[in-house]
This record gives structure tokens, sequence and C-alpha cells, in this order.
């Protein structure tokens, strides 16, 4: 019997400079585009997480969001709470579609 060496992966923290790639390898709830950010960022809090991977109605990986951003989306001049996650400018990505 031979014994087989693993290694853990590490845990990919919030990197400004990160490709989609990193957030596909993190994890992290999956939300759709039309969630409002109010509604994310509860989810965030929630889940612990600094991210979210936004899907669109295909549930295909669109991009992503973080809590910096949807937190300085919401503390922006023209916010309503009807603001969805589509419609903020912290989606990074898009995803790579294979």
């Amino acid at each position: 019997m031979t014994l087989a060496q693993t290694q853990s992966r590490p845990k990919i923290a919030h990197r400004v400079n990160g490709t989609a790639a990193d957030a596909m390898d993190a994890a992290g709830p999956r939300v759709w585009e039309d969630m409002t950010v109010e509604v994310a960022l509860s989810l965030m809090a929630a889940a612990r997480t600094d991210h979210l991977i936004v899907c669109d109605d295909d549930g295909l990986c669109t991009g992503l969001v973080t809590r910096a951003g949807l937190t300085a989306a919401r503390d922006g001049s023209g916010y309503t709470d009807r603001i969805r996650l589509r419609d903020t400018v912290d989606v990074i990505g898009p995803f790579p579609r294979h």
C-alpha cells in the first residue's frame, strides 16, 4: 500500500487583483444577478463571506461582487433599494465560458 501525500488548497482571501478563476476556486454563495444590494449584503453577513459569485438566469457564473463594492454602492448618492447586483459597478468578471 502506497501512501499519497495531499495538500489542502489555501483559502483564498479577497484580492483586489485576483482573477475570475480565483473566485471560481473560492468557496462562496452563488446568487442571481437580479438580487438587490441590500439582500446581497445581508446574505454576505449571514454567510460570513466577503464576496458572492453572481450567476445569470441560466445558472452560468457571470461575475463576482464584493462586500466593499456593495457597501460603496449602497452609500453612494444615487442608491435606491431597487438597485440589483447586475447594476453595480463592482461586478468583477466575466467568468470564462467553457
